[in-house]
Formats: C-alpha cells, sequence, structure tokens
C-alpha cells in the first residue's frame, strides 16, 4: 500500500514532545495536478491516479486537552452540525479506538473555502488525528492512523501522510514523489460541486489508460488532464467561466480543474509579475475567491507552530 511512503515511524520521530497541554497545528490544502479515471470496481467506485499537491494555503486547528472525558467545539462552523463536523468526527474515532479518557478544546479558523475541492475537510480531520495522536500520548503509526482517516474521507490519508504523492485506486495507494516548488493561481468560483454527481454521470470518462510515476515526472503538467472537467463544466457553467478568467490573464497558461471541482489553477511562470496579478484578482467577479500560493513538500501539521 505505501510503496517507498514515509516508514511506519515517521509519526513517532516527527512528534516526541511529551504531556504537552495544547497543540497548533497547520491544514494544508492540496490541488490534484491530474485526475484520470481509469477503471470502475463492480461495487460502483471509481479507480482513479493522480498527483496530489500540497499548497500553503492552510486553516489552523488549535487542540487543548482537558480533563473531563468530552470532546468540546469551539465555535463550531455555522450549519455544520457535529456529527457532520470532520475535527469533531476525527476527534470522536481516536478517542474511542485509543480507549483515551481524557478530552479535548478543538477550535478551528477556516481559510480554505468549503466546497471548493481543494481538500480542506479532510486536511483538517488529518490534522487533528495527527495533534491528538501526541496531545493524547497514543504513539500510533502512519498505517494505523491513515486506516482511521479513510474512515473519515479518501482523501485523509494523503494529508496524514506528509508529502505529495501518487494516488491511485480510490485514493488508498499513496506513493511519496518529490517535486519541483511552484506557483499556483487558484480560483474558487464559490460554486461548489456535488462529487457524486460527477463521478455518476454518464459522460464521465472511465477508461483513461493507466500512466507510470516516470512518466508523470517526465513531463508534468503538460501532457496529464482531469477527466471531470469536461463533466464539471457542462453542469457547473461557473468551472468554465473561472477557466476562461485564468485565460484571459495567462494566456500562455494552461488551466486546469482540481479533483472534481470546483476549484480550477493554473502553474505560475517564475518570470510573472505577481504584483500585477494580485492587482487583477481583486477584479475577480463578485463573490469568487483567487489567491497565489505556493507547493508545499511537507505536511505543515507535522512542524508544531505553537505549544503551551
Amino acid at each position: 500500500m505505501w510503496g517507498r511512503l514515509i516508514s511506519a515511524s515517521f509519526l513517532t520521530q516527527q512528534m516526541t514532545s511529551q504531556n504537552l497541554a495544547a497543540l497548533t497545528l497547520r491544514c494544508p490544502a492540496k490541488l490534484n495536478l491530474f485526475l484520470h479515471v481509469v477503471g470502475q470496481r463492480p461495487d460502483g467506485y471509481h479507480l482513479l491516479q493522480s498527483v496530489f499537491q500540497l499548497i500553503d494555503w492552510c486553516d489552523t486547528v488549535h487542540l487543548k486537552r482537558i480533563p473531563d472525558n468530552t470532546i468540546r467545539r469551539i465555535d463550531p462552523i455555522p450549519g455544520v452540525e457535529p456529527d457532520h463536523d470532520l475535527v469533531v468526527r476525527a476527534a470522536m474515532l481516536l478517542k474511542s479506538f485509543g480507549n483515551v479518557s481524557d478530552g479535548v478544546e478543538i477550535s478551528l479558523t477556516k481559510e480554505i473555502p468549503m466546497g471548493a475541492g481543494l481538500g480542506g475537510g479532510s486536511s483538517d480531520a488529518a490534522s487533528t488525528l495527527i495533534g491528538l495522536n501526541t496531545l493524547w500520548n497514543l504513539h500510533l503509526d502512519l498505517p494505523t492512523l491513515s486506516q482511521l482517516g479513510l474512515q473519515l474521507g479518501a482523501d485523509v490519508p494523503f494529508f496524514l501522510c506528509g508529502q505529495n504523492a501518487f494516488v491511485e485506486g480510490i485514493g488508498e495507494k499513496i506513493q511519496a514523489i518529490s517535486l519541483e516548488t511552484r506557483d499556483f493561481l487558484v480560483i474558487f468560483p464559490k460554486v461548489g460541486i456535488a462529487t457524486a454527481r460527477i463521478f455518476q454521470d454518464s459522460e464521465l470518462t472511465r477508461d483513461h489508460a493507466p500512466i507510470t510515476i516516470d512518466r508523470f515526472l517526465a513531463s508534468p503538467l503538460s501532457s496529464q488532464s482531469n477527466d471531470c472537467q469536461a463533466v464539471a463544466m457542462r453542469i457547473c457553467p461557473e468551472v468554465k467561466h473561472a477557466l476562461d478568467w485564468i485565460s484571459g490573464v495567462l494566456p500562455n497558461s494552461t488551466p486546469r480543474m482540481s479533483g472534481s471541482g470546483s476549484s480550477v489553477f493554473a502553474v505560475l511562470d517564475p518570470q510573472i509579475d505577481t504584483a500585477k496579478l494580485e492587482i487583477l484578482l481583486q477584479s475577480l467577479p463578485k463573490g469568487w475567491v483567487g489567491r497565489i500560493v505556493r507547493g508545499l513538500n511537507k505536511n505543515p501539521a507535522y512542524n508544531l507552530i505553537s505549544s503551551d
């Protein structure tokens, strides 16, 4: 499953502090640099290939160990019930699995737009698992945490792995890869797309020929595609509008949708005038969100921002 991924002792090597009272961790978003649908299992799940790129668009989760046997969510997201709040679900799952008697107080600062297809919720859940594994002194290894994370969402194991990765299967086959550090323009046109709707569409390509990691690395971004993009543009015109907007301001780029949408992105030429681009972003259609981001090589959740 893990190929040449991080060793099972990675977590304990990285998180060695003992008896911490609180942790603050960053929760990065990700881009799908490409997304190919290479088949479909008899149970209906689609078989995918993708490369996940961490970016420095981050939420922040703060965890404080408390002596009473409760999970307390501070300032919950309006309209999100606790049973659907991934940080609460992650804490409950780990608490039950580890038979933990302590509780936790959780607060979350959201920067990654919800419903953007950038993996914000999955990243929040992964950082919660990483942090509580330390605060509660559970010392669970990466495969164990990943099996738990898979119960929360298909993308959670990727964020737990801590590195950019070539992802296959239904998201469970994760192999770490090294990517050149790049800047990206990311646009979220403020309209979410239900992933199920994309994958249930009869016009979705489901027989893309598989590629190898070496083939991707020989020509990253230039020869790959997103098989979900055509369907998304048809059912959600805002996706096409966002792609057209990027093409208008970056005529030499090849904008692409990330995952099942609706966010779109383009790689930035190192010579581009980012200050001018920032000004152009101020003219985005009302409600849209745009940001210049940088690719990351490591999930910053494994670096303790603060503890007390």
